[in-house]
């Protein structure tokens, strides 16, 4: 029996917004206009689809804020983000996937394009998931870029994420103590950078030159550089954001 459960395959979730002008990458203002931090934001997602497909996975998941779009794959199944806050939507991510009979799940965001299939194909492959009661994906500023439950539970994954202060220095920290709390063993994944500001969008375009990620950054900055030279825009601080 506990070959069987350890075989079954995880259930992969991207929690995103759609790439809508005004609705995401609002920080990367004003180096990027509305339609500019959009076309990353889908650029981002692109790559984070085109990784996880490369996961062995039963279900793939997209909990999304916003309206559909063609530039989501076959294959996904869309589930709407519940309200509240961060921390209650993540929770309802994982009570919508939860089956006792299932296996893992894992959640990322849309912030790393950067991701390579590898980093979670190991993670959750049967002999790298035994003895493992969930994941944690630190991100460098501080909060994490991944979160997954080797048996998720929507009771479970309240008590761990709610009340967890979300999208600040301390966030990553706060939900280790809860998983120390819970007496869970963690399995931890490799440091990512979340792209939030013109500086990282920089540093993650570097990192992954083949993504669309880069391929769209370097449009917009050669975009934005003929704006400067034109004198039809001021230029933008490195790592302006907001």
């Amino acid at each position: 029996m506990r070959a069987i459960l350890a075989a079954r395959l995880p259930t992969l979730l991207v929690i995103a917004k759609s790439p809508e002008p005004g609705r995401v990458k609002t920080r990367l203002s004003p180096a990027c206009t509305p339609e500019l931090a959009a076309g990353l934001a889908q650029a981002a997602l692109a790559d984070t689809f085109a990784a996880l497909a490369r996961v062995p996975a039963a279900r793939r998941v997209l909990v999304l804020e916003g309206p559909t779009g063609p530039w989501i794959p076959s294959g996904w199944e869309v589930v709407p983000q519940s309200g509240g806050g961060l921390d209650v939507r993540l929770a309802d991510a994982f009570g919508a996937v939860s089956d006792p009979d299932g296996g893992p799940a894992l959640l990322v965001g849309m912030d790393t394009p950067q991701l390579r299939a590898q980093v979670l194909a190991e993670a959750l492959s049967q002999g790298s998931r035994a003895g493992a009661d969930a994941w944690f994906g630190p991100a460098a500023d501080g909060g994490f870029w991944a979160f997954g439950l080797a048996r998720p539970d929507a009771e479970l994954a309240r008590r761990l994420l709610l009340g967890v202060p979300m999208s600040c220095s301390s966030t990553g920290v706060a939900l280790q103590d809860r998983l120390a709390q819970a007496g869970l063993r963690v399995a931890t994944l490799p440091v990512l950078n979340d792209v939030d500001t013109v500086a990282d969008a920089a540093e993650v375009a570097a990192l992954a030159p083949g993504s669309h990620f880069a391929r769209t950054w370097h449009t917009v900055t050669a975009g934005a550089v003929s704006a400067v030279s034109a004198g039809t825009v001021p230029p933008a601080p490195q790592g302006a954001g907001g």
